[in-house]
């Protein structure tokens, strides 16, 4: 048995075999180490991780996309949102193209609000969230036939919240980022700076695809 305390254990990886390897996930079993000796299989989806935009605009009003998510089988509101699919791409300047090509929308100010893991126990995912001010409204560039289905709506921030709590909205990084903005400019607490340091990123898929 460890005599370690708890807290203080290393997790450490003692083999790793993939199962499946696709073009935006990918899937591998690690047997990790237990504290007391032995080993546990842990499923773990890789992702290469996104961005998501809140753009709030002088009135107050945030713009959200309806779009349809197939894992769900609904249309599901949410931010404007994108992978980080370009190699070496910084997450702002994702940002910056994912606002332009889903809201048709472009903005001065950059900040960070929040980062989301998807769902930890499972996959590596992590969701950045800016917050996006200063907004000047271009020529959308969608892409593919899913983004151009999607309905873009802009809504009171207010009524952003009270759709998160209510049920409405469920994407993660989109109740996230709404009540991080909503909770930034009532003056509750000053954002990050948009290149902050980004601690869980995901890397391991991206360096498969490189």
């Amino acid at each position: 048995m460890s005599t370690s305390t708890p807290g203080n254990h290393e997790f450490t990886v003692a083999s790793s075999r993939d199962i499946h390897i696709g073009r935006v996930v990918g899937l591998r079993i690690d047997e990790v180490v237990m504290p007391g000796g032995s080993t546990a299989s842990r499923e773990v989806v890789e992702h290469l991780g996104a961005v998501a935009v809140c753009a709030v605009d002088d009135d107050g009003a945030v713009t959200l996309v309806h779009q349809y998510r197939h894992p769900l089988g609904d249309r599901l509101w949410e931010l404007p949102a994108g992978l980080l699919d370009q190699p070496g791409e910084d997450p702002v300047e994702a940002a910056r193209r994912e606002l332009v090509e889903e809201a048709g929308l472009e903005a001065r100010r950059w900040d960070t609000l929040v980062d989301i893991a998807a769902s930890p126990g499972f996959t590596d995912e992590v969701v950045r969230v800016f917050l996006a001010r200063e907004l000047t409204r271009v020529d959308r560039k969608a892409h593919g036939e899913e983004e151009a289905d999607l309905v873009v709506h802009s809504v009171p921030l207010e009524q952003a919240v009270h759709m998160a709590l209510s049920g409405k909205i469920v994407n993660g990084a989109t109740v996230g980022g709404v009540l991080a903005a909503h909770t930034v400019l009532t003056g509750g607490v000053q954002p990050r700076p948009a290149d902050a340091p980004w601690r869980h990123r995901p890397t391991r898929f991206a360096s498969r695809t490189r």
